[in-house]
């Protein structure tokens, strides 16, 4: 425990010199960051750590949430030598998610400094005084660390909220734009039924868009159907077959998976080259995870599906869809997954 480190180190460096003393701490009571800290005011000048707290058992002490800590927190900033580069701060939150990337781990937002969640604000009235002044709710700027500020819009959402957010992917409109009471009742209506746009930031942006007016329309899916088949052998096989409009022609597409979701994203992107105006646009697309919850118990219960998706350029999305049918839910998240990409790639419209 912290105060036991403090005891302990201070004894110590009575015998030895600091200069020589080390702490290596392991995150078995929650304590390895806090335990580095205060080795350090009781005279080690030594610590180990791991980036994001990788280690056995509950890991090690995070250097992710140790660096910031020296540098920008002035109790130690002010009273010690701190061998960090200032502009190589800006990298952390770059270098975290980079191993998670490299070690295909789903980052934790939850992490301090770094994580997606770090800099969140939800509250009407908490997004009010964190746009007044940040420092309310923020004990850094974020870009220090190379982190965003994340407003979340869900069913808590006000108007301060809403204008953030639409700030913040680039939708300039007046306050008193009648739109914007559209767009908050949209998502209170939809939140009550099930969404949750508070991780799925690709799905709220286009359905902003819709609302201001700003997206043009691509894939428009006029039926798709879907089975599941156990054959003799034992083998369960999923196929999918959907009808897409394309400027104006109808597009059959059909395609097998693993199950009825991989079926219908395999159905899609494996005919893509039928649909030769959006095929450099999605061949690099691909669904890196998949959660389904569901809302009410029962058989009949409303299925809410979330779908983070990739490209080559690193770019990952989180979209939404929720339905009492899981499939249809699942194909609601996919084409928004599917729209985010191409207007964020700058496809042409569908005429």
């Amino acid at each position: 425990m912290p105060h036991e480190i403090s005891q302990i180190v201070t004894e110590v460096a009575k015998h030895i010199p600091g200069k020589n003393l080390g702490i290596h701490a392991h995150n078995d009571t929650e304590n390895a960051v806090a335990n580095s800290l205060i080795a350090i005011q009781a005279g080690v000048r030594q610590v180990q750590g791991t980036i994001n707290g990788l280690g056995e058992r509950c890991g090690n002490a995070n250097l992710m949430s140790l660096i910031p800590s020296l540098y920008l927190k002035h109790e130690f900033s002010n009273n010690y030598e701190i061998n960090i580069n200032k502009e190589n701060i800006k990298h952390l939150t770059q270098c975290s998610r980079l191993l998670d990337e490299i070690l295909n781990r789903k980052p934790n937002k939850h992490l301090p400094y770094v994580g997606a969640a770090a800099f969140s604000h939800k509250g009407g009235m908490h997004v009010s005084a964190v746009q007044k002044d940040p420092k309310t709710y923020e004990h850094i700027d974020p870009k220090e660390v190379g982190n965003i500020r994340n407003i979340v819009v869900s069913d808590q959402a006000g108007q301060s909220n809403i204008l953030s957010r639409l700030e913040t992917i680039g939708i300039s409109i007046k306050k008193n734009d009648p739109k914007i009471k559209q767009l908050l009742e949209e998502v209170k209506g939809r939140e009550f039924i099930g969404y949750s746009y508070d991780g799925a930031d690709a799905s709220f942006e286009l359905l902003a868009r819709r609302i201001v007016g700003e997206i043009p329309r691509y894939l428009i899916i006029k039926a798709y159907d879907v089975s599941v088949k156990k054959n003799s052998s034992g083998e369960i096989v999923s196929s999918a077959k959907a009808e897409l409009e394309v400027d104006g022609e109808t597009i059959v597409c059909d395609g097998e998976g693993n199950g009825p979701v991989n079926a219908l994203d395999n159905a899609i992107r494996n005919n893509i080259k039928k649909i030769s105006k959006y095929s450099n646009y999605l061949k690099d697309l691909r669904l890196v995870d998949y959660k389904v919850r569901i809302l009410d118990t029962g058989t009949e219960a409303v299925t809410r599906v979330s779908i983070e998706s990739t490209d080559s350029k690193g770019k990952n999305w989180f979209t939404i869809g929720v339905s009492p049918n899981i499939i249809d839910a699942s194909f609601k998240a996919l084409i928004d997954s599917l729209d985010y990409k191409l207007f964020k790639d700058n496809a042409p419209a569908s005429t």
